[in-house]
């Protein structure tokens, strides 16, 4: 499948980022149909342009005639709604997603799914501190990182197509991970960190301390306005990469701390150059 904009999309979960992918794509010239469950999603996505059509249920007329799915759902969802609705996907559909874990994702869904369709795993990592097609926005893609996470069950044309869409909505760094590897990249620089940031919310209550907080301390506590309910399915099923991250992190935090206890200062600032040096390749051009 070649992606011009003759091909019928189908985005299964019109939240933020699933959202952002309808208005990007339409804005390119593709017709997107949506399945989501709140018929108020439905109808401001058609309202504002961002769909061509919309259905709170699973209507099979409309899979049927789609040749490239997205699913924008929660992990244990997308994997419901595959075994409940695969019987009419149309043969030859190409199915993809934009899931934050993988390893515990992408195998179970090869396995159950029919032999005639495939499904090439993604990731976009992008997003913001709020929810909702009402604030879906394709310019949190620019600049942003998408990564593509093939099997050996994916075929080279999957793969390239679904680099191809990550290049067509904008995305500045477009790559290649195994599930394994992307899952232990994630279980760093994304999931430790809204740990740390939730961390931080939950061991001071003081008053009003939004009157004396600095620039460091709401950038380092952005992410800790979080969805509850994605981000523990999320955790949970990267368990243990996870729990590994937290225990480095750990160990270096305590570090640190010996370095203050100890009023070892030169091991304080080594620590710092380090962090200082590995900062800043990402401030690279």
């Amino acid at each position: 499948m070649m992606l011009d904009t003759s091909k019928n999309i189908l985005i299964v979960g019109l939240g933020l980022i699933g959202g952002s992918y309808a208005k990007a794509l339409r804005k390119l010239g593709f017709k997107i149909s949506a399945i989501t469950l709140n018929q108020d999603d439905i109808d401001y996505a058609i309202e504002n342009g961002i769909i061509d059509e919309g259905y709170t249920v699973p209507i099979p007329e409309v899979i049927e005639k789609a040749e490239l799915i997205i699913f924008a759902l929660y992990p244990k969802t997308f994997l419901e709604w595959i075994e409940k609705y695969q019987q009419f996907f149309k043969p030859g559909a190409i199915l993809t997603d934009v899931t934050g874990v993988k390893s515990s994702v992408v195998y179970k869904i090869q396995d159950v799914l029919r032999p005639d369709v495939e499904f090439i795993a993604a990731h976009p990592m992008a997003g913001k501190e709020v929810y909702g097609v009402q604030n879906s926005d394709p310019k949190i893609f620019h600049g942003a990182n998408y990564i593509v996470t093939p099997t050996e069950k994916n075929t080279d044309s999957a793969i390239q197509d679904c680099l191809e869409l990550g290049r067509l909505m904008g995305f500045n760094r477009v790559s290649v991970l195994t599930p394994e590897k992307h899952d232990e990249m994630i279980g760093f620089v994304s999931q430790l960190t809204h740990c740390i940031a939730v961390s931080l919310m939950n061991c001071y209550d003081g008053e009003k301390l939004q009157d004396y907080t600095g620039d460091s301390f709401r950038d380092l506590t952005r992410i800790a306005r979080i969805n509850d309910e994605m981000w523990s399915e999320l955790f949970l099923l990267n368990k243990e990469t996870l729990l590994d991250q937290m225990d480095k992190f750990l160990a270096e935090f305590g570090k640190l701390r010996s370095t203050l206890e100890n009023d070892d200062r030169e091991t304080m600032r080594e620590m710092m150059r380090v962090s200082t040096k590995r900062r800043a390749l990402f401030d690279k051009k």
